[in-house]
């Protein structure tokens, strides 16, 4: 059993970590590190922090997550790494390459495991996208288009979210997801090209982008915006053979913030109105119709981490491919 400690007690602390590090066996949430709330109010046997130094000092600490603000996230994982302690990192891993690789260098100095919260690769939709693709279905792709979408006109009311600084803006925040998605579907793209928007009103960081990637054959199209009311098809494929769309979104978040447990019978299940559509030919013959989702599984990134840690089992998000999509990120930035 490896004893945990989370660094921030927002959104992703409280709803997307939190719950699995409880209900999985194999770890013991220890502490949690919380300035703004009180965490015991919904883990009454985890211990309270105020500040990472107490983590770190602590040697029954094995993991410590950081879900802390993305300007923290580099200096975080250094200190925690320096510390003798395995990490993981919410996204955006970093914000520049060279923090990144040093990251990376250190903790194979440090005989540490680290990795990169990409949740999104365990998303239903994801899943049955990636299903759909390595089953065939469609044959070779040529066109393939994710759009990670809100309705968010206001600002947010977290003040850090909305500050000018490196890391912060919807690129690092949903494009990271996205990106990470494609690499881990078709690699390494030829080219890039994208802009980034800034759409809300006084907004001051970049709120909507549009990118392109080319794989030769294969053009993808990744774009995403927080003024869209009325949402579009988040995936969209076409092939020679056919084409597969998918609207909505993975459930694991709201069922989360809604009370529910990973455990739970129902966790994880998109409703059916969310089911995809699939179009192709086999065997000379047209089909046409939905295509089951994927159960949403992020409690398999938590297992992993331990396995890796414990047994020595290869990471299944290894932040070398991490490197790919801030790579990006900083070609559109910049």
């Amino acid at each position: 059993m490896l004893n945990v400690a989370l660094i921030g007690f927002g959104l992703s602390g409280r709803y997307l970590q939190a719950p699995f590090f409880e209900t999985n066996p194999n770890f013991n949430l220890k502490t949690i590190v919380s300035n703004s709330q009180n965490p015991q109010n919904f883990y009454p046997s985890v211990q309270v922090a105020k500040s990472l130094d107490e983590v770190l000092a602590d040697l029954a600490i094995d993991l410590v997550s950081i879900c802390s603000p993305s300007l923290t996230h580099f200096e975080y994982a250094k200190r925690a790494l320096l510390a003798g302690k395995h990490v993981l990192v919410e996204k955006p891993f970093t914000a520049t390459i060279q923090e990144a690789e040093e990251l990376i260098l250190l903790s194979q100095k440090q005989g540490k495991v680290l990795s990169v919260f990409q949740n999104r690769r365990f998303d239903s939709d994801f899943m049955t996208v990636k299903k759909i693709i390595e089953g065939g279905f469609l044959g070779e792709i040529h066109s393939f288009e994710i759009h990670f979408n809100r309705f968010k006109p206001v600002l947010n009311p977290k003040k850090w979210k909305e500050m000018v600084s490196p890391a912060n803006g919807i690129l690092y925040d949903l494009g990271s997801h996205i990106i990470d998605q494609v690499i881990t579907l078709f690699g390494v793209p030829k080219d890039v090209w994208g802009q980034i928007f800034t759409q809300r009103e006084n907004s001051e960081i970049d709120d909507a982008f549009d990118i392109k990637l080319d794989y030769g054959k294969l053009k993808v199209t990744l774009k995403s915006s927080l003024l869209v009311r009325e949402d579009t098809p988040r995936y969209i494929i076409h092939s020679k053979k056919g084409s597969f769309t998918k609207y909505g979104i993975d459930v694991q978040e709201d069922n989360l913030k809604a009370g529910m447990m990973p455990q739970d019978v129902d966790f994880g299940i998109e409703p059916f109105s969310q089911l995809g559509i699939l179009t192709t030919e086999m065997n000379g013959l047209i089909f046409k119709g939905t295509v089951e989702t994927e159960k949403g599984n992020w409690a398999l990134l938590f297992q992993n981490l331990h396995d890796a840690i414990v047994d020595g089992k290869k990471l299944l998000i290894k932040p070398e491919e991490v490197l790919e999509q801030i790579r990006i990120i900083e070609k559109i930035k910049h």
